[in-house]
């Protein structure tokens, strides 16, 4: 396969010093009666996507690139290799989200392109009883954290279940803590729902009787926080590696991590900063740790989980972004991607399906260094 390009950024020598929590990704951590992150060292990540189409001809493809640099992640190198006419990371204007667009000519036999990123990522903790001298967020940043998307329209019945929900709250922590605990008590993990869930959160509200997956879940999540006045985010990545903590559910047990897409949630809290909150993880150790569909948050399996992801989370995931209605470089659909979290495709003028990913000829692969 020839190679077309390589762009390394700075920071290589990073990988280097990174000390792993596990020698490696297929250890599986052995099970504890407690799920508890604590902060913890850098841990390095190679994440591989590869593309092969089973068809020759003109073809687009994007993969997200790791965009998120934070104090729980930062992204150390992007490198690719493919027989494109033409390759390049590009960054989404609106959003800063990254992500490397190939295009292949009508001549290819067999289009081919391959992304590694290297990335390293470690747990992040939040005393939520505590102030910190957190440091001032970009006003366009929290007020982009607040406003509608196709996905999450703010009026009707958004606006009016968060009022609901949030009552008599007078504080952003008080309301974010009872937004958190009605999506727990009262939402469901639909195992029926294919990929992370298309994130409409009216549908989410209604149709779809209050069931999803990630995408679903933690999005409303983030609408019901907004419509509330709390800057709220999702962050769209993927899971890289088993939980410390030995829950099946909270991890990626095997090196491929094709279909280990997850959505994550933060927000915006004044003397703490972005503080992460998972729901959409502890209603899925409620309905697939066990064979028994769990009801009660309460449960001795789950309450540690709904405590932690109350302001905490494991480093065993990726971030590539937080973009919402995304315009891809190159595109034929004249409708913005509402959240860029799988890889994305399209030939003569038709999109490929990212949630089958044989048919597409896509693999994701994760290794810790």
């Amino acid at each position: 396969m020839p190679k077309i390009s390589r762009r390394r950024l700075l920071g290589t020598a990073l990988v280097a010093t990174a000390l792993p929590v596990m020698p490696g990704i297929l250890r599986r951590a052995e099970a504890a009666s407690t799920y508890a992150p604590q902060l913890s060292d850098w841990r390095g990540f190679s994440l591989r996507t590869t593309v092969r189409l089973n068809q020759p001809g003109a073809a687009q493809i994007w993969l997200p690139v790791p965009s998120i640099d934070s104090d729980y992640q930062r992204s150390i190198d992007n490198a690719f290799t493919g027989n494109a006419a033409e390759a390049s990371i590009v960054t989404d204007p609106s959003s800063g989200a990254r992500y490397l667009h190939a295009r292949f000519d009508a001549e290819t036999t067999q289009p081919e392109i391959e992304l590694i990123s290297r990335v390293e990522t470690r747990n992040r903790v939040t005393d939520m009883n505590a102030s910190i001298d957190a440091a001032e967020e970009d006003p366009a940043v929290l007020q982009a954290a607040l406003q509608a998307s196709s996905l999450k329209p703010l009026g009707g019945i958004v606006v009016d279940r968060a009022r609901e929900i949030t009552g008599d709250a007078t504080s952003d922590r008080e309301k974010v803590a009872k937004i958190y605990a009605w999506i727990v008590e009262n939402c469901h993990r639909n195992l029926d729902t294919p990929g992370c869930g298309p994130g409409d959160i009216r549908a989410t509200l209604t149709t779809a009787g209050l069931g999803g997956k990630c995408a679903d879940l933690n999005g409303l999540f983030v609408g019901l926080a907004r419509a509330s006045g709390v800057p709220a985010r999702d962050i769209y990545g993927v899971r890289v590696a088993p939980s410390e903590f030995g829950y099946k559910q909270l991890g990626a047990n095997s090196p491929t991590v094709t279909g280990a897409q997850h959505c994550r949630a933060e927000v915006w809290l004044a003397g703490l900063g972005w503080v992460a909150m998972d729901p959409a993880d502890v209603l899925k150790v409620m309905r697939a740790e066990t064979d028994r569909w769990i009801k009660d948050p309460s449960d001795p399996l789950v309450a540690p989980v709904n405590a932690a992801l109350f302001g905490s989370w494991e480093g065993n995931w990726i971030g590539f972004n937080h973009a919402s209605d995304v315009t891809l470089a190159g595109t034929t659909q004249a409708a913005p991607l509402p959240f860029l979290m799988y890889p994305q495709g399209q030939a003569s003028g038709r999109s490929f399906d990212e949630l089958n990913a044989k048919a597409f000829t896509y693999e994701m692969t994760a290794e810790e260094v």
